[in-house]
This record gives structure tokens, C-alpha cells and sequence, in this order.
């Protein structure tokens, strides 16, 4: 026998190696993929950073800071902290206002075409195949943030994981925010 350590026989280095169902808790079919950025999100509650509304403050910080990818003259798009896909986008009117039929019509013009410019910039960044565009109008229709109007852009891809949240209960998002903002703000600029 070899002083070398064939795979599988008694190598020290795999005592580190634990088998996950032998840990503390039930076993259950849900895989876990780390994300401790959304305990700002949890810990926050109901009232998330509500102490000012995000979508007012995001426009004063730099755009790194505020995720903002493109400032136009009534609106602006900014990816969201919490994203559903990579490159998920929201588009806002700067003015603070609630719901769509509050909007100035110069507003609803600019909402609409950073709608279009974001859904191009998306596809080319991220070859994305297909997008969710929509508005949630008030706290029951499920705005996270009801008090400040905003429309939301989520790519989609034919490959993408459609499979992980139903079967296996998993939400991957393979990019960080901060490489998704440069990319996306730098292929608008264009």
C-alpha cells in the first residue's frame, strides 16, 4: 500500500466533507443558495428603509451608489436592490407620486420610452428572450414601495431557471448588482 491516500479511503482532508442530511434540522427538498444581502430587506420589516422613500434618495447619490443606470429629464431606471432576475430594472419618475394615473403626461412619455431604452439595453447586455413589464398600484396589489410610482423590467430567458422556484425551490442570481449597474449603464450610454 502507498503512503498516498487513494480517493475514497480514509483521507484526512475529507473530514471536513459533511453530509448536509446528517446537519441539525429536517431534511427537506429545498436547496439553499446563500444570500445575505436580503436580511437588510427582512430585518427592515414592512416599512423598508422607510425612513426616506428609496426612490426620492436614489436619485441624490452618485450612480453606483443609487444603482441608477440612466437619469433622464422626468424619470430615471435604476436596477432594484431586490432583484427577481439579473438585470431586473425599475423605471421612476423623479417626483414623488403614487400611482400611474398621477403622472404628468410629459411623465408617463419619458416612463414609456426608459421602458423601451431599458427592455434594448437588457437584451443586448444579457440576450435576455422575453420580458415581465409591470406596475403594482397600491400595497394590496403588492408595491413594496406604494408610496412612489415605478415600473418594473425583468428579463426573462427561454434557459433561464423557470424551474428552480417551482421544483426545486431555488432562486439564482449569478451576477452582483454592481457589475449588472456598469454594464447596463455603460451600454446605454452606448
Amino acid at each position: 500500500m502507498s503512503d498516498d491516500p487513494v480517493a475514497g479511503e480514509d483521507d484526512p482532508s475529507d473530514a471536513a466533507l459533511v453530509d448536509a442530511a446528517t446537519l441539525p434540522g429536517v431534511p427537506d427538498e429545498f436547496q439553499r443558495l446563500w444570500t445575505p444581502h436580503r436580511m437588510a430587506y427582512i430585518q427592515a420589516g414592512p416599512e423598508v428603509l422607510r425612513h426616506e422613500c428609496p426612490f426620492c434618495e436614489a436619485p441624490r447619490k452618485s450612480d453606483e451608489d443609487g444603482l441608477i443606470v440612466f437619469r433622464g429629464r422626468t424619470a430615471y431606471a435604476l436596477l432594484n436592490l431586490f432583484p427577481y432576475n439579473s438585470g431586473h430594472l425599475l423605471v421612476c419618475p423623479y417626483r414623488h407620486i403614487a400611482t400611474y394615473d398621477q403622472a404628468t403626461d410629459e411623465e408617463v412619455a419619458e416612463i414609456g420610452l426608459l421602458t423601451q431604452q431599458g427592455m434594448r439595453v437588457l437584451r443586448s447586455v444579457s440576450r435576455c428572450d422575453g420580458f415581465n413589464i409591470g406596475m403594482n398600484q397600491g400595497h394590496v396589489a403588492g408595491a413594496g414601495v406604494d408610496e412612489h410610482l415605478h415600473q418594473h423590467i425583468v428579463p426573462r430567458w427561454a434557459s433561464d431557471a423557470n424551474f428552480f422556484p417551482i421544483i426545486a425551490k431555488t432562486k439564482a442570481l449569478p451576477q452582483l448588482l454592481g457589475e449588472v449597474r456598469r454594464a447596463v449603464a455603460d451600454a446605454w450610454r452606448g
